[in-house]
């Protein structure tokens, strides 16, 4: 077991950032927090799969505090840091449990939190940007019509066009969807954390076949 004291301070929003985690075969299997995985680290759950010039090397939690400390003095803006009593620990991007043989779950969940994902939190029939607090969900064919709630039904809608739009279709309310719903190929939020600099090592271990997969 490592000696090392398990940090304890950080920024709320670097402990909160996102981990990829693989299976024992390097696939990835779902996401977690920095927080979570620093304590795998500590009890030697999981190693460390860390990227660089294109080659990856394994971690353990003491062999990670020693790479820290020696890239402490050349830090990256897409790099993050734990504070941690007499040392400083970059917060792991990708970790594999040593001991998982899980395969990852197949099929995208159909629910609010990927819809606002797919739409990019934008509301289908006046186009702006909203926080996911002033955003609503809307039934294009409402469910008085015997619409359904599915991916091709389900829009994301901001408050004020939702309550203007009532129980009518689109046509009748006289609005314009600025694209029609359909079930996204890939999972949207993933797809999103892909496009951070933060995260771009991720994209050696979530190929295609697996961007279906429900991993959030």
């Amino acid at each position: 077991m490592s000696t090392l004291a398990l940090p304890s301070q950080a920024a709320p929003s670097t402990l909160g950032l996102s981990v990829l985690v693989l299976n024992r075969s390097f696939v990835a299997v779902h996401i977690t927090n920095v927080r979570r995985a620093i304590t795998l680290l500590f009890r030697e759950l999981a190693e460390v799969v860390h990227i660089e010039e294109g080659q990856f090397a394994a971690y353990s939690l003491d062999s990670w505090r020693e790479l820290s400390a020696m890239q402490a003095a050349f830090r990256r803006p897409d790099q993050d840091w734990v504070r941690a009593v007499g040392y400083e620990l970059q917060a792991p991007r990708v970790i594999r449990l040593v001991g998982c043989d899980r395969s990852p779950r197949q099929g995208l969940r159909f629910n609010r939190r990927n819809v606002f994902a797919r739409d990019g939190n934008l509301c289908q029939y006046c186009g702006r940007h909203f926080p996911m607090s002033e955003l609503s969900l809307d039934h294009v064919v409402p469910r008085s019509r015997g619409g359904l709630a599915s991916w091709e039904n389900i829009v994301c809608a901001c408050v004020a066009c939702n309550v203007r739009k009532g129980g009518r279709t689109p046509q009748e309310a006289r609005m314009q969807l600025i694209r029609q719903p359909a079930k996204p190929r890939r999972n949207p939020l993933l797809t999103i954390k892909l496009g951070n600099p933060k995260y771009a090592s991720w994209k050696s271990f979530v190929e295609t076949a697996y961007w279906l997969a429900d991993l959030t």
